[in-house]
């Protein structure tokens, strides 16, 4: 049966707690290399993990906070001066990522904006709760709560037979179900064990709708350094930065 590798290559929140790189998973499947967001520290995490980032063929995006987004700027530059990217790159992500990435582009590295690429670039954004085909990933975006300016996403995505599904930062809504119902993985963020925080999750709460979704496998992401100190105890598998796993 074809499987697919999972590595995070970032599974931090946007302060390093832990030491840890803000998010960025790679996914590597046999019919497409993508990226699940792209935190300002990615390009320091493909390097340390010698990930060729001209082998990825999209980017996705769930929400335009910089610890998922902030490292596309990076990313782009790169692929024009560094890595001399030729092949195609898609980047997907909420509505307003358009406007939002040049506007990072502009104030990290002012004109690199209005700088033609050497290879295509095709920047899609998601119409929120309605699937999209990106070459061989079908991904669902399901609307969460989550405040950045944009609307924040939860993001099914099926490539190669396999399913996996990631909450990115959101408090509780019951859309999280439909988006990891059956996934072969499901990756959560949990920045507290008990804590109730408006827009974050917490293990306790998740833990209760566990059987309703149904996922042949969790792993909590994100974490705040009081979860990071009890994650341990609680019986529940946690990402680190460079975990690799195969679905």
């Amino acid at each position: 049966m074809t499987s697919i590798d999972f590595t995070f290559l970032g599974c931090g929140d946007a302060f390093g707690s832990g030491g840890r790189f803000n998010t960025c998973f790679h996914v590597k499947a046999p019919s497409a290399t993508f990226l699940i967001d792209c935190g300002a520290s990615s390009m320091i995490s493909i390097r340390k993990h010698d990930v060729d980032p001209n082998a990825i063929d999209a980017i996705l995006i769930t929400h335009l906070h910089g610890d998922h987004f902030g490292g596309l700027p990076f990313f782009i530059l790169d692929a024009q001066l560094g890595s001399r990217r030729t092949r195609p790159l898609v980047i997907a992500g909420p509505p307003g990522l358009r406007e939002r990435l040049f506007q990072a582009m502009e104030v990290f590295f002012p004109g690199s904006s209005g700088i033609p690429q050497k290879f295509e670039l095709d920047i899609v954004e998601f119409t929120p709760d309605e699937p999209v085909t990106l070459g061989a990933l079908a991904v669902m975006p399901h609307l969460v709560r989550h405040p950045c300016g944009a609307p924040p996403l939860a993001l099914r995505v099926e490539v190669d037979g396999k399913s996996l599904c990631y909450t990115g930062d959101t408090e509780w809504v019951d859309a999280i179900v439909d988006a990891a119902k059956g996934v072969d993985l499901f990756v959560c963020e949990v920045y507290f064990d008990d804590k109730p925080v408006r827009f974050h999750l917490n293990w306790q709460t998740v833990k209760q709708h566990l059987p309703a979704i149904g996922a042949r496998r969790v792993i909590v992401t994100h974490m705040s350094p009081e979860m990071l100190s009890r994650v341990g105890s609680l019986g529940i598998e946690a990402a680190e930065d460079g975990l690799r796993l195969s679905i």
